[in-house]
């Protein structure tokens, strides 16, 4: 085991696009999340879990993410990571403090060496779980194209104390920060860029029903349903209103810390990268929409915030 100090867990992601706030209707009305709250220019969506929001969505003059949202348990853990942070030499926006947002509680943000900011809280509100079948829970994990595949893994293993889980080939690593197979995942890309975000849903006929729903909107997977072999999920990719991947998954491998090691799946063999073989491998269009638009994320918070 690692004596780094981990981030706790994935909370969500903000999103930040033009027009993004428009295609609120399409998150509520097809893919299943319930508004929460309007606040300082972003729509804060929520899943039926306890969490203030997992998606949300802010205007703004590029594609790609504003934050992605991790939790920490308490202050105590939250100044640990910070000092560790800085210790390691990561571009840290300022000391932990108190956050005046929808969500509230205590934290602080950091730049990843891709220049997204990552934004980790405690003592946050919470919400009571909504009693809703077949909508998502909560954001299962968030795949990032990086031009420095090794590079920022080794950065989120050794500032954030992630850990391996497998690798897919050379062109994707999958790192975990709880038992979740992979929270975050990152793709061998041509510059930095958001692949696709993942909304669990509690079982699998709940995966199967969320899909019937888009169906039923007209709206079709570009990808899937089939079974990933790393991570053994479920999946079904399609396109948001702004042109984002988003996918419906669930039953996520859960990993044992004393007996899991990391393995090399191969991508050249068709059942390890679905098990069911009933979505075939991504089309090119498919990949294409996943290479996302070029993120330039924060240059303008190079200095560090007091």
């Amino acid at each position: 085991m690692s004596d780094k100090i981990g981030v706790h867990s994935l909370r969500g992601i903000v999103m930040r696009a033009p027009g993004i706030r428009d295609t609120r209707g399409f998150y509520e009305g097809n893919w299943g999340l319930t508004f929460a709250a309007d606040q300082d220019g972003i729509v804060y969506l929520r899943g039926t879990g306890s969490e203030p929001f997992v998606y949300g969505l802010m205007d703004g003059p590029t594609y790609g993410i504003e934050y992605v949202h991790f939790a920490m348990p308490d202050r105590a853990a939250m100044a640990a990571l910070h000092a560790q942070a800085l210790a390691e030499g990561a571009e840290v926006l300022g000391p932990p403090a108190a956050f005046t947002d929808f969500a509230g509680g205590w934290g602080f943000e950091v730049l990843d060496p891709d220049n997204r900011r990552l934004r980790f809280r405690c003592e946050e509100r919470r919400l009571e779980p909504l009693d809703q079948w077949a909508r998502p829970r909560k954001i299962s994990h968030v795949v990032l194209n990086t031009p420095d595949m090794e590079g920022v893994e080794a950065w989120y293993c050794r500032v954030l104390g992630f850990r391996v889980s497998d690798y897919s080939a050379d062109q994707m690593v999958f790192l975990r920060c709880a038992t979740d197979h992979h929270s975050i995942a990152l793709v061998r890309g041509h510059y930095p860029s958001i692949n696709h975000v993942a909304f669990e849903l509690p079982s699998i006929n709940e995966f199967m029903r969320s899909i019937g729903r888009m169906k039923e909107k007209g709206i079709l997977p570009t990808w899937g349903p089939g079974r990933h072999g790393p991570g053994d999920n479920p999946f079904a990719y399609f396109v948001s209103p702004s042109g984002f991947v988003i996918e419906f998954t669930s039953e996520l491998q859960q990993i044992n810390e004393a007996t899991h090691e990391a393995q090399v799946w191969p991508r050249d063999v068709p059942e390890k990268m679905d098990q069911w073989m009933t979505a075939g491998p991504p089309t090119a269009a498919q990949r294409a929409v996943m290479q996302g638009r070029p993120d330039p994320g924060f240059p303008e918070l190079r200095k560090i915030k007091p």
